[in-house]
């Protein structure tokens, strides 16, 4: 029976390891308690091929403590070789019902929010991407100071289909 077991473990391991062919980059950074408006988060990436193509994401995790629709952020891009490129993105968190979007069946989401589509890294050396939250209150000038509910701040670069 022990064996049965040992061998029933090892082949789900294998399953959830093999899974995920696509990932070639993917890591998180975990916010404490609240994410300040100054706080960077930031991921230093050296990409493997710098002939392919590939999809870029941004990766959070949210609690039933986030209490907006809506996600603002500003991502940057800086090149090994001083490029840099900023955007400022949005990205919708909840259905109009106020139910979170993202997976997960506890009270903590996570959501795979596409950022970049094809990109090809064709400067050798490491690159830095950044991201900062962008909230504000509607109608409010200054942004939100400690955005609460925000768990943890991925980035993930995936093969290209």
């Amino acid at each position: 029976m022990q064996n049965k077991l040992f061998y029933c473990f090892l082949l789900l391991s294998l399953l959830l390891v093999s899974c995920d062919t696509k990932s070639v980059f993917d890591n998180y950074e975990t916010v404490p308690e609240v994410w300040n408006k100054d706080k960077t988060i930031s991921f230093k990436v050296s990409p493997p091929d710098s002939t392919k193509a590939y999809d870029l994401f941004v990766n959070l995790r949210n609690t039933n403590a986030y209490k907006y629709n809506n996600l603002f952020l500003i991502v940057e891009m800086n090149f090994p070789h001083g490029k840099r490129i900023v955007d400022t993105l949005e990205y919708k968190m909840a259905k109009p019902n106020g139910e979170f979007l993202g997976e997960g069946l506890s009270s903590v989401k996570e959501n795979k929010l596409w950022y970049k589509e094809g990109v090809v890294f064709s400067e050798t050396g490491e690159y830095t991407v950044n991201i900062k939250h962008a909230m504000r209150e509607n109608g409010e000038v200054n942004g939100i100071a400690n955005l609460e509910g925000i768990t943890d701040i991925g980035f993930r670069i995936e093969k290209t289909e």
